[in-house]
């Protein structure tokens, strides 16, 4: 049995701690958090934008509680740490879990910066060469709308790609205020939202060759809204759209729409059982997928790369540190109000 010490108890760690309920052969353990919010396991108050809502009670009986981190990384029963705290600890708390020998899933971003995040691979990488694995936890690879259109954009059963638009816009986050309205801390929506769809972006189509976009602040002081236009030779035309910036009480909008030669594939999330929609030969048809969301995806893969005693492969350190070069670029484009070009 995989044995998790969860860092963090916001948001994140709620929906960690659904999933690897539905998870075989692992089960949560321990709880860190410094200030000790929710170390009593009732997270009944806390809410976030996606994922299953239902209030969540930790019995705590058989899970430990720290303030310390150091002292969770130092047990001996833990062999997970989970690492659900805000963006700016990333580099320091992945890099002493994994001295400590333990396996490490990191929230995104992997670290605010892109050379911090590419510190935190090369010491991953270290580590794999004794066991220990690191996987950042970038969910959308692993949610089932996009595994299913990832699918056939690689099959080619609809054609080539002639375009490609993702969009996950919010009003402000009304949780974690601290951190998330910081953004020298989170790097705003850029890091927090946008980044998801840049990452798969890549994961789809591989490295642009430029990157135009614009965007302004609103509530962090970093990056809140953000329209960008990913360049690649030859095509397809990509463009993504990420945002703090809708006003209070405006839903959380994730959605994508492809278009290939012989079929257009829509997908809202806000649609519910109607979200994902193919149109083709002049009718439109609703697609249902079973299965669970994309945090169990994520978590499955890394307890069965433990359990087998193999790396990860659906995401690695790198493509998390490859995604935070991509959000430094589109920075930059609203900054200097130009294309970036990428090596």
């Amino acid at each position: 049995m995989i044995q998790v010490g969860i860092i963090g108890t916001g948001f994140m760690a709620a929906q960690h701690i659904k999933a690897y309920r539905q998870v075989p052969g692992v089960r949560v353990a321990a709880l860190c958090n410094p200030s000790g919010r929710n170390l009593d396991g009732d997270f009944s108050r806390v809410a976030g934008n996606v994922g299953d809502a239902d209030p969540l009670r930790l019995d705590m009986s058989e899970v430990k509680a720290f303030r310390d981190p150091g002292l969770m990384f130092s047990d001996p029963d833990i062999s997970l740490v989970d690492i659900c705290t805000p963006t700016r600890t990333h580099l320091d708390l992945s890099i002493a879990a994994l001295a400590a020998g333990k396996h490490v899933l990191v929230e995104k971003p992997l670290a605010r910066t892109h050379s911090e995040a590419l510190r935190i691979a090369e010491v991953a990488e270290t580590a794999a060469a004794r066991g220990v694995f690191l996987m950042p936890a970038l969910c959308i690879r692993f949610w089932p709308e996009y595994e299913w259109i990832r699918g056939r954009i690689r099959s080619g059963d609809f054609g080539k790609v002639l375009d490609a638009r993702f969009r996950r816009v919010a009003s402000a986050p009304a949780w974690g205020h601290a951190h998330f309205l910081n953004g020298g801390d989170s790097g705003g929506a850029l890091l927090d939202l946008h980044i998801h769809d840049l990452d798969f972006i890549q994961y789809c189509f591989g490295r642009p060759r430029g990157i135009f976009a614009s965007g302004y602040s609103k509530v962090s002081g970093a990056i809140d809204h953000v329209v960008a236009l990913l360049q690649y030779p030859g095509g397809p035309v990509v463009s993504a759209e990420g945002s703090w910036g809708m006003a209070e009480g405006f839903p959380f909008t994730m959605a994508f729409t492809v278009n290939f030669e012989r079929a257009t594939v829509d997908f809202d999330l806000s649609r519910g059982d109607q979200r994902l929609r193919v149109s083709r030969d002049g009718k439109s048809q609703t697609v249902t997928l079973d299965g669970p969301d994309g945090y169990v995806g994520e978590i499955r893969h890394l307890v069965e790369a433990i359990q087998s005693k193999r790396l990860p492969t659906v995401v690695t350190a790198h493509d998390a540190a490859a995604v935070l070069e991509l959000c430094e670029a589109e920075e930059r484009s609203i900054h200097e109000g130009r294309i970036v070009t990428l090596d």
